[in-house]
């Protein structure tokens, strides 16, 4: 079995990239796109499931839920540590969605907790917060590192609030206080700013040099069990109208990409990304 492979649910990454083995589940890709019913995210996972790898490259922040499935194939709990522009905490449905997977993960045996750095979006905040997993947050399960430099002072106080000055001490304490144990690692890739990373979502404040350093803190501190990159960008496809019509209302608008373009700054990222969470 190999160690590493691209999923192709909706042709964001070219063919062959990174020289990756590569499975092609584009018929799927329409019907998990943004969520997808209980009964079709089992579907998918009976057939695809006993194909994967321990890191897992595929495509659009759109099917990011997907991550609670990948993380099923842990055999031994796991801290998983995201890095996403947003929380991915929402409590509402549906149930399976790319704004909730943290959700699905913390229902799994394996995991200890969630710690998600580098949000920048609305979500973490008050108002929004509301529909977000303050039970787990209150309780620990879930840990969120969201950007406050911009906030305004009373809110720079919020449990977890990073800082552009001070986030690498913080991740760096982060590390330590793992103490070598194992982790899952999941990287979405617009928490990258906008010259990094071309996405169906909007862009977070991390430079490549920021996550490629923490990613090398972690694989030097910590046992990488397993992980994934996602977030590229691609043309949306539904198969069904509820799940576009709900999709359609929650993305941001954003003017269209050229992809291109799109494709070749994702490639420079995932290039420099992916060596780094994969040795070791």
């Amino acid at each position: 079995m190999p160690r590493s492979l691209h999923l192709n649910l909706d042709w964001a990454w070219p063919e062959g990239i990174l020289g990756l083995s590569a499975i092609d589940a584009g018929a799927w890709g329409p019907r998990l796109r943004f969520s997808a019913p209980d009964r079709l995210i089992e579907e998918f996972y009976r057939e695809q499931g006993p194909r994967l790898a321990p890191f897992v490259l595929y495509g659009s922040g759109d099917f990011h839920h997907l991550t609670a499935l990948w993380i099923r194939w842990q055999m031994e709990s796991v801290v998983v540590v995201s890095f996403d522009n947003h929380p991915d905490w929402d409590l509402r449905p549906p149930r399976w969605c790319c704004g909730g997977w943290v959700n699905r993960a913390l229902e799994l045996p394996q995991v200890k907790k969630v710690v998600v750095w580098g949000c920048g979006n609305f979500e973490t905040w008050w108002p929004a917060q509301v529909f977000g997993n303050r039970r787990a947050e209150d309780g620990g399960q879930l840990v969120l590192h969201a950007w406050a430099d911009d906030r305004p002072l009373r809110e720079r106080k919020r449990r977890g609030a990073i800082f552009r000055a001070s986030w690498r001490e913080e991740f760096e304490r982060f590390v330590s206080e793992l103490s070598g144990g194992s982790v899952y690692v999941t990287v979405d890739l617009d928490c990258l700013q906008a010259s990094d990373a071309v996405t169906n979502w909007e862009n977070g404040k991390f430079s490549l040099n920021d996550l490629a350093w923490a990613l090398g803190k972690l694989r030097d501190g910590a046992r990488m069990m397993g992980g994934d990159i996602c977030g590229a960008c691609s043309k949306p496809k539904y198969a069904r109208w509820g799940q576009r019509f709900v999709s359609e209302m929650d993305h941001p608008k954003l003017p269209r990409p050229e992809m291109e373009q799109a494709q070749r700054i994702n490639r420079a990222a995932v290039e420099k990304l992916w060596p780094i969470l994969t040795s070791g």
